[in-house]
């Protein structure tokens, strides 16, 4: 799952950002409200937590502009305003729950699970052919066995399972997976695959991962 932080306090950010990537999940960091809005346009993303009080554009004028834009992805309003009247505004103009700082971290977590779990299946578990992966534990298994997926595995897993049969480019794993900015080159993609597909055959999966030529992956049925 895909984040977009917007905090102009760096060093709360660098903290977001490593507690949200111990958790399992992808987070794009900016800095004020002009970047948080054009980066949410742009529709690549499963949740946004916005700071209200940003430079160049606050964070309630960006959740206006998200939904006049008719974007639905779930936002978490993140400020130091606590005053009532804030709260009602946010909630009103379209966020789907607001934190007040200071917070802990095992709540700003769960509410992010709370407001994106509607976009999760029921039982928090994906499955094709004989596979099961649980997006509590991380755990990728069959009957023979499990693996307990790394941070990267987990989310390119989920996004194959998520999309099963369709094909995904190596392009749209690095914009999802490791963000537009990032100065990692696209072969991490195959590297990636690579351990996904070993680990498939150790648990004796009767799916597996595809190479299209010039097109990408996708997960199908053995035959």
């Amino acid at each position: 799952m895909r984040i977009l932080l917007a905090e102009d306090e760096k060093s709360l950010s660098r903290v977001l950002v490593t507690i949200f990537e111990k958790n399992h999940y992808s987070v794009d960091p900016v800095y004020n409200g002009e970047d948080a809005l054009s980066f949410l346009l742009s529709g690549n993303y499963d949740a946004a937590v916005l700071d209200i009080m940003m430079p160049k554009m606050d964070g309630i004028t960006v959740l206006r502009k998200v939904r006049e834009a008719g974007n639905q992805m779930p936002i978490l309003m993140l400020t130091a305003k606590a005053e009532v009247e804030d709260k009602v505004l946010g909630l009103d103009t379209g966020a789907n729950d607001y934190l007040a700082k200071p917070f802990d971290s095992k709540e700003l977590l769960a509410r992010i699970r709370s407001i994106t779990r509607s976009r999760a299946e029921a039982d928090n578990k994906l499955r094709m052919g004989n596979v099961t992966l649980d997006r509590s534990t991380f755990e990728l298994s069959t009957a023979n066995g499990s693996f307990r997926l790394a941070n990267k595995e987990f989310q390119m897993m989920e996004f194959f399972l998520s999309n099963p049969k369709h094909i995904i480019s190596a392009e749209r794993f690095m914009e999802k997976i490791w963000g537009y900015d990032t100065d990692v080159e696209i072969n991490v993609v195959w590297v990636y695959i690579s351990y996904l597909r070993k680990k498939l055959d150790a648990l004796g999966a009767n799916i597996f991962i595809k190479a299209s030529r010039n097109a990408g992956y996708s997960l199908e049925d053995k035959e």
